[in-house]
């Protein structure tokens, strides 16, 4: 079966999600660039880098190495073009649901709203396998939402073909699968969006190291 990110034009994908009701580009950076800020990493992966946002958030004097995944080529084209001058970035394409990464691992891996849609299976396997040891991992999670659920409609109606892809990741159950696997949540925080959804930001450290200078327990932040 076809992948349907194949089959969505990247002005599609993101016209979506900048729509009015959805508005998620702009907090997706924000919250990237919290778990920039929080690790401080010398290098980093974007799992699902599509068109590249959020990568302007990067902070080249910290930052050396650059790794972008996602499995539209032709997202990675535009992706290059936007930001082909930001130093050390490397694109691959690849399906994380039937391929193995053979990429140099990294100190922190970035995954925003990809779990909902190649499950928790081959992809988180290979998610985790590109963390370095004493490396991070940020998850970006979509909230349950009474208003709201599942992809949005707007004018953009290729996004449809996602329906029935898409899965919500239970948040609880999330951190525990992670942390029988060595990676526990240092710290957290919930994004609101318009139409009473809300996106959840979780950071894990690999084998119970944190990336914060000092801290010995989980930090928590509210909506912002």
């Amino acid at each position: 079966m076809s992948n349907p990110w194949l089959s969505i034009p990247l002005e599609e994908y993101e016209g979506h999600m900048d729509s009015a009701g959805v508005e998620q580009l702009a907090p997706l950076a924000e919250l990237f660039k919290c778990a920039l800020d929080s690790c401080v990493p010398e290098s980093v992966a974007i799992l699902g880098v599509a068109g590249g946002n959020g990568l302007d958030q990067i902070d080249t004097t910290v930052t050396k190495r650059v790794v972008g995944v996602d499995v539209n080529q032709c997202y990675l084209d535009e992706a290059q073009g936007r930001f082909g001058s930001l130093p050390g970035l490397q694109l691959h394409c690849c399906d994380l649901t039937d391929s193995t990464l053979s990429l140099a691992p990294v100190l922190l891996v970035h995954a925003a709203l990809i779990f909902e849609h190649v499950g928790l299976g081959v992809a988180l396997d290979n998610a985790l396998s590109l963390v370095a040891h004493r490396g991070s991992f940020s998850v970006v999670l979509q909230l349950p939402s009474e208003q709201e659920s599942g992809v949005a409609r707007t004018r953009y109606t290729s996004m449809q073909i996602l329906k029935d892809h898409f899965q919500l990741i239970n948040t609880r159950e999330f951190q525990s699968l992670l942390d029988e696997r060595g990676f526990h949540i240092v710290e957290q925080k919930t994004r609101l969006l318009p139409a009473g959804k809300a996106l959840w930001l979780g950071i894990f450290t690999k084998d119970a190291e944190p990336c914060f200078p000092g801290s010995n327990k989980p930090r928590s932040s509210g909506s912002s």
